[in-house]
């Protein structure tokens, strides 16, 4: 008679349950895109490296957080500003065609995340504790990544759509702030319409994880409501922080100092 095959110690059911979903979820994200490959050349190829660089990123930030949860608070400070490099450096990546793209899209990210979360720390709405702090401001920083990045490749855009007329504009003495600005406020306002969709629809088409997590956990309902609010309110802070810094600091990246537009094609 055959034995049973023996998995391996560390293999839990509940990890080979978890690789099964992991599984299927990817190869249903590879699936659609295949579908879709016509609609979006190129992307196809990406989906496997994001999918398989995801997936380690997570486990690997797992087994870090079940390491810091037994270390001191500061360490999550490292653990955050880590995080902010990365999120540059993958905004750097969508955002090639402006000069300079990657210290951009740290400074926006710093000040605007970095700075909303410094206030919720400062004054005990987020609690300086590594299993909140790090949860929370992983999302904080993940939705100014891609709300800064919709920001630069909208902006990118729109320049490049209405040269003539910016040209134009600067032929006829405006100053390229001037010039920019109604390019600017379109793509400002389009990189914040999936910020200010989740909180328009918050509860009612969906119901984030933390609010699940802490009624799970045994936390009062209205109280885990009213912190997700709280959440998803410092998230759209954040946010729209970043881009309006961004904005700022973006303009130098398009116009020279004697309001030529440098645009790279």
């Amino acid at each position: 008679m055959i034995a049973a095959y023996a998995w391996p110690a560390w293999l839990t059911p509940e990890l080979r349950t978890g690789i099964l979903q992991c599984l299927i979820a990817g190869l249903a994200a590879l699936f659609v895109m295949f579908l879709a490959r016509k609609q979006a050349p190129g992307l196809l190829r990406e989906i496997p490296w994001a999918e398989f660089r995801g997936l380690l990123q997570i486990v690997v930030v797992g087994l870090i957080l079940a390491w810091l949860l037994h270390g001191p608070r500061w360490t999550s400070i490292l653990v955050l500003t880590a995080m902010t490099i990365a999120a540059a450096s993958i905004v750097r990546q969508r955002a090639r065609k402006f000069p300079r793209a990657f210290t951009l899209a740290l400074a926006g990210i710093a000040a605007g995340a970095g700075s909303i979360l410094c206030l919720m720390a400062l004054t005990g709405v987020t609690p300086v504790k590594i299993a909140i702090l790090i949860p929370v401001g992983s999302m904080v920083i993940a939705n100014t990544m891609n709300t800064q990045a919709l920001f630069l490749d909208r902006l990118h855009g729109e320049v490049a759509a209405h040269k003539g007329e910016i040209e134009s504009a600067l032929s006829l003495g405006a100053s390229a702030q001037t010039a920019l600005t109604p390019y600017r406020a379109a793509a400002f306002r389009a990189s914040l319409i999936p910020a200010l969709n989740n909180m328009r629809s918050l509860g009612i088409v969906w119901i984030p994880g933390i609010m699940a997590g802490m009624v799970l956990s045994g936390s009062s309902p209205i109280y885990a409501a009213l912190y997700q609010f709280v959440v998803i309110a410092t998230i759209f802070a954040a946010a729209a922080l970043t881009c309006l810094v961004t904005s700022r600091l973006v303009l130098r990246r398009l116009f020279s100092s004697y309001d030529q537009l440098m645009l790279r094609s």
